[in-house]
């Protein structure tokens, strides 16, 4: 049986930890785990730690430690940056994928065509938390407040910047771009970027890339640009 993986906001040198009410109460109530059993806890930052149930409590159950680790992050980075959208559960499907896939770093985007701007951070980070736990990571992804597309295409930081639209141009595709080091992704709203959006980020290196042949929905688009740049 795998052991199951919990998160934890902040680790502590400390030998004994008590888990909070939500965590005991999956623990305890949802996967029923008695005394002596083990579970790991990671911080989402690379720490995982692997604990023994002393006390199962279901509101205060408490875990003795009985192995640290650090778990290295890949080498490569991918900043996957996409419109908010209209239907927020397709925009939380998004999350979970692209967490599970292992992208490192998330932008909400707002552009103009941007239909729904309102975004339930702690609902979202939740989303991904639970993804990361479920794939059985010990890195969370980075995930930003939305911002104004132009601002992210300023602030770029990474060696590789890809835009994906639908305007007709010479592309390149994005397995060219497979496993790069550091590469960034920017993903329009159902309406696609405008010209002047991708005017903007073409004037600052973002190469247009093609994802195929179809036409996807953004966070269709968002998925398989994920899986493209991060699955070997």
């Amino acid at each position: 049986m795998d052991i199951p993986i919990f998160f934890l906001d902040h680790f502590s040198s400390a030998d004994i930890l008590t888990l909070n009410e939500d965590t005991s109460k999956h623990v305890v109530q949802v996967l029923r785990m008695k005394t002596k059993e083990q579970l790991q806890l990671t911080d989402g930052a690379g720490n995982l730690l692997t604990a023994q149930i002393i006390d199962e409590h279901k509101k205060k159950c408490t875990v003795a430690i009985i192995e640290r680790k650090f778990i290295a992050r890949k080498n490569q980075e991918v900043s996957v940056a996409i419109s908010l959208l209209k239907n927020s559960s397709r925009f939380e499907w998004f999350l979970e994928k692209a967490t599970e896939i292992g992208v490192s770093e998330i932008i909400p985007l707002l552009c103009d065509r941007t239909e729904k701007q309102h975004f339930r951070s702690e609902r979202m980070k939740q989303i991904v938390v639970s993804a990361m736990m479920q794939s059985k990571q010990a890195w969370l992804p980075l995930l930003h407040q939305p911002q104004l597309v132009s601002e992210v295409i300023k602030g770029s930081r990474y060696n590789t910047k890809l835009v994906a639209h639908c305007e007709e141009e010479i592309k390149s595709s994005i397995n060219s771009f497979r496993l790069q080091q550091s590469v960034q992704i920017l993903i329009g709203p159902e309406g696609d970027f405008t010209k002047e959006e991708i005017s903007v980020a073409l004037a600052k290196s973002y190469i247009p890339v093609s994802l195929g042949e179809t036409r996807l929905r953004t966070e269709t688009a968002g998925v398989v640009a994920a899986c493209m740049l991060c699955v070997s």
